[in-house]
């Protein structure tokens, strides 16, 4: 593979440099602040941009999240009804990109199956792809990245603060009899959906890619050491992510399946610890 400077000086504290695209229709603004922040987990994001007709009323949203993440848009106008002519302004923009040498990787943010050669092609060039999307995605765009995360698990929860009822003054007594009042339903509301996919069943857990996984990579014994473990899930099924499953990291999935893994912790505490897993039969 060809060395790439990126552009970067002696100072730099040597990063990965990404150039984030979003295909502004077929993303929502909603999922943006989660999504920067997963990105930062990657590298730097040296270029953000977003393509789509920002003429149209339904942008609005993303005009506003625009000024507050500097991301710099790319109006693509459609030129006829029922094409979309963002997906071709967003794959050359790439390509250009890409030519410069100046990226390590590239965030790919859609869940159009038209991006699945675009992701193809730079993974051909030696960068890493890391594709965002919604659960709709097709597989095989999925499949044509590294790692694909799922927007769902980005989403901010809205703070539902209690919202405190208006003073209000209290009604004049009327001298008139009334009818009797029935007194006030105590039926409590219906509860509030849980968040979407919080947390699955054990049922619906990939069981046996995850055995596969430590059995590539364990030793004699049968234990694995989990940052290996996480490699091969990745490269296996990209979109392969402990949040689907309610849990941050695959330590913590893991973890809570005593019944088919055990977790065992190497080496001094703090940073040099190392967790190692093992299946159960």
């Amino acid at each position: 593979m060809k060395s790439r400077n990126n552009g970067k000086s002696d100072n730099d504290d040597d990063q990965p440099r990404l150039a984030v695209l979003i295909d502004a229709d077929n993303a929502q603004p909603s999922v943006i602040e989660g999504l920067l922040g997963e990105v930062a987990k990657y590298g730097v994001a040296s270029v953000k941009r977003i393509y789509g007709d920002f003429t149209s009323p339904r942008m609005t949203q993303w005009k506003a999240a625009l000024l507050r993440h500097s991301i710099s848009p790319a109006q693509q106008f459609a030129y006829t009804s029922g094409k979309n002519a963002t997906d071709s302004s967003m794959i050359i923009d790439a390509m250009d990109l890409l030519y410069t040498q100046r990226f390590d990787g590239f965030c790919l943010v859609s869940s159009d199956s038209d991006f699945t050669r675009l992701a193809q092609r730079l993974r051909e060039e030696g960068l890493t792809v890391y594709g965002f999307g919604e659960k709709k995605t097709p597989d095989a765009f999925v499949r044509a990245c590294d790692k694909f995360i799922y927007t769902e698990v980005l989403r901010m929860e809205a703070a539902s603060a209690p919202v405190k009822p208006a003073a209000s003054k209290p009604a004049k007594k009327v001298a008139t009899k009334s009818a009797p009042t029935k007194p006030a339903s105590t039926a409590t509301p219906p509860p509030v959906p849980a968040v979407e996919a919080k947390n699955k069943s054990t049922e619906q857990l990939p069981l046996a890619l995850i055995r596969q996984a430590i059995e590539e990579a364990s030793d004699d014994n049968g234990w694995a050491f989990l940052g290996a473990v996480g490699s091969y899930l990745n490269k296996i099924q990209p979109d392969f992510d402990p949040r689907l499953y309610g849990h941050r990291k695959l330590s913590d999935l893991l973890k809570h399946q005593p019944r088919y893994f055990a977790i065992e912790e190497r080496g001094a505490s703090g940073s040099n610890k190392m967790i190692y897993v093992r299946s159960l039969a």
